[in-house]
């Protein structure tokens, strides 16, 4: 009786000591671009927080976990305009946080990745969806949390292939990232066996909509554009730079249902998902931003949760050991997607599920039922190890 009782106090000494302890601080840094991109709907307009809020909403998630492992997590929220250097700016955040949330431009966060380098900090893109980011440009500092295009396009393509829409009519946009989206297109149709029975470029010849003549432009305009088309099943637009996209559904010479930048829009998240708890989460972001909560928001909040996952698992806020449990077997993270998220360590590249919504509701979850993979059916979005370019240094 009296060694139990020698031994409990003892136990309670130490308990107590490891509480009063005082906790592990794991440092976030989030860099993004000052300035929002303008959007053709009124609807879109991005708020200032877009992206921040999302993962200003995981830092309280993981706090509530860390409360108990005794680790605190903080952010540190840096913008750079296009006038920065956005190498020295990073470099600064660096000398205080050992992990950075990027939301930023593929050239950017290059030059920031090999700023980094040598510093031994953890980088989370959480904005860029560049191929070349995790193929030839790759880094082995650099996390990709954000789906890239070829994932995006391969989720839509399954959709309509499934639906048997194989006969696609492409438009595609005059800017260079609407290039880059109908090359992951072509792709799609190809790895997936639809056709692209005809190829049309609309050029962005500026000129303002939005003024009373507007609507009556756009309803004339639209439908002369994409007559005399070859027959097809569905309208496939590349327009991330947004000139033309929105103004397509319901405006076609045929009656075709329109996908790709507007219509049915492939996503990591949408503000309609509703399945697998991800009312919890919407709900708990719409309550601390007057706002729904967006692509870049659940990006953001996907890769501040990373972290906070890799801390607690490993014990540890090392940042040496974080990324060497992050690229190995054990490593996964819970999204609200109805699977958990894994890494793929030949790119650093995160496996995910991709949204298929219509502004109003999620119409299906890409990889589409079956589309096998002999490893992970989320290896059919994107590029798969075999075709890889990357070497991670």
């Amino acid at each position: 009786m009296f060694r139990w009782l020698i031994g409990t106090i003892a136990l309670s000494m130490m308990t107590t000591g490891a509480l009063a302890a005082d906790p592990v601080e794991v440092h976030i840094g989030y860099l993004g671009h000052a300035g929002v991109k303008s959007t053709l709907s009124l609807l879109d307009q991005p708020a200032d927080n877009d992206g921040i809020a999302g993962a200003r909403l995981a830092i309280e998630d993981n706090n509530t976990t860390g409360k108990f492992l005794n680790q605190r997590f903080m952010l540190d929220e840096v913008k750079v305009k296009d006038s920065d250097d956005v190498a020295k700016v990073a470099t600064d955040l660096a000398s205080r946080n050992d992990y950075i949330i990027t939301d930023l431009p593929a050239d950017a966060l290059l030059k920031v990745a090999d700023a980094l380098r040598d510093r031994g900090t953890v980088l989370l893109n959480a904005g860029a969806i560049d191929d070349r980011l995790r193929e030839q440009d790759c880094r082995g500092n650099v996390i990709h949390v954000a789906p890239t295009r070829s994932m995006l396009a391969d989720a839509l393509g399954q959709y309509l292939v499934w639906k048997q829409w194989k006969r696609w009519f492409l438009v595609v946009g005059s800017h260079d990232q609407d290039k880059l989206y109908a090359d992951a297109l072509r792709r799609a149709a190809t790895r997936f066996g639809a056709k692209i029975v005809q190829e049309r470029t609309f050029e962005d010849t500026g000129g303002a909509r939005r003024t009373d003549s507007g609507v009556t432009l756009i309803q004339r305009q639209m439908p002369v554009f994409t007559q005399q088309a070859p027959a097809y099943d569905v309208l496939v637009a590349a327009d991330e730079s947004e000139v033309f996209a929105n103004y397509l559904p319901y405006r076609t010479w045929d009656p075709r249902p329109v996908a790709g930048s507007a219509g049915l829009v492939p996503t990591s998240w949408d503000a309609a998902h509703d399945q697998w708890g991800a009312v919890q989460i919407q709900n708990r972001f719409i309550k601390l931003n007057m706002r729904r909560m967006t692509a870049i928001d659940m990006q953001a909040w996907t890769a501040a949760r990373i972290i906070g996952e890799a801390t607690s698992r490993t014990n540890s806020g090392d940042p040496k050991k974080v990324i060497a449990f992050l690229k190995g077997p054990d490593f996964s993270i819970a999204a609200f997607k109805g699977t958990r998220l894994t890494l793929r360590n030949w790119n650093l590249q995160l496996r995910q599920p991709i949204l298929l919504a219509d502004g109003r509701m999620v119409v299906s979850v890409s990889p589409q039922e079956g589309f096998l993979h002999q490893v992970s059916e989320l290896d059919t979005l994107g590029v798969d190890r075999p075709e890889t370019k990357c070497k991670l240094q």
